[in-house]
């Protein structure tokens, strides 16, 4: 048997079932800890690990530990493996506001990519801002042909909104206690490992949920 026959057959009954659908259409647009998704879909932990053990053996999740608090998971979707099985996310609209600790980094990145791809505005906030942009966010940034050279970090005001408020930090988002009207996209702080290739995996994998993430309902 053709080994790609294989593979999607394999997706296609891990998609097959509609809470698995439904899982996979939440974490389109955010990671979410196993308690939100319960919460989301009305089902109980003991049918949603069931749901998630299908997924993950078929390599459309991940169970994530939070960099934050380490007590809890988030989990994340593979968009990759979908991308010839589900609908296509039409482009993003819409303003957005990114969040992260010290907005040094992730989420300045997410801002200035959002603006480029989506050509709607964006800004971003810190809930313990820094005194200027990593250096290392900067490099990444110039490598991809985006420019950061003229922002600098500030803090998140209270009330602050957009049409869409996502934070890509787990320690933000768990400080915040964000509301379920908000996304959280679970990115590693590259400012923690310091290297090129961690600042360009950050800018990877933000660029990679911003093509792919469904802003629609």
């Amino acid at each position: 048997m053709d080994s790609d026959l294989t593979r999607r057959a394999r997706l296609h009954a891990a998609l097959g079932d509609p809470h698995r659908l439904a899982i996979v259409d939440e974490l389109r647009r955010s990671d979410r800890s196993p308690g939100d998704l319960c919460a989301l879909l009305g089902i109980t932990t003991n049918l949603l690990a069931h749901h998630l053990d299908i997924l993950e053996r078929a390599g459309v999740v991940d169970r994530l530990v939070s960099s934050g608090d380490r007590r809890r998971r988030y989990i994340r979707l593979h968009p990759e493996p979908l991308a010839a099985l589900v609908r296509v996310a039409p482009p993003p609209t819409g303003s957005a506001l990114f969040v992260c600790t010290h907005n040094s980094a992730r989420s300045q990145l997410a801002a200035t990519l959002w603006r480029r791809r989506t050509g709607a505005p964006a800004t971003s906030a810190g809930t313990h801002p820094a005194r200027e942009i990593h250096p290392g966010a900067v490099a990444a940034a110039r490598r991809a042909g985006l420019d950061l050279s003229n922002l600098h970090p500030r803090l998140l005001a209270p009330g602050e909104r957009a049409d869409v408020v996502i934070t890509v930090c787990d320690r933000a988002h768990e400080e915040l206690g964000a509301s379920d009207g908000w996304w959280h996209w679970s990115v590693p702080d590259p400012v923690e490992v310091g290297t090129d290739a961690a600042f360009d995996r950050a800018l990877a994998d933000l660029d990679s949920r911003i093509r792919t993430v469904d802003t629609v309902g």
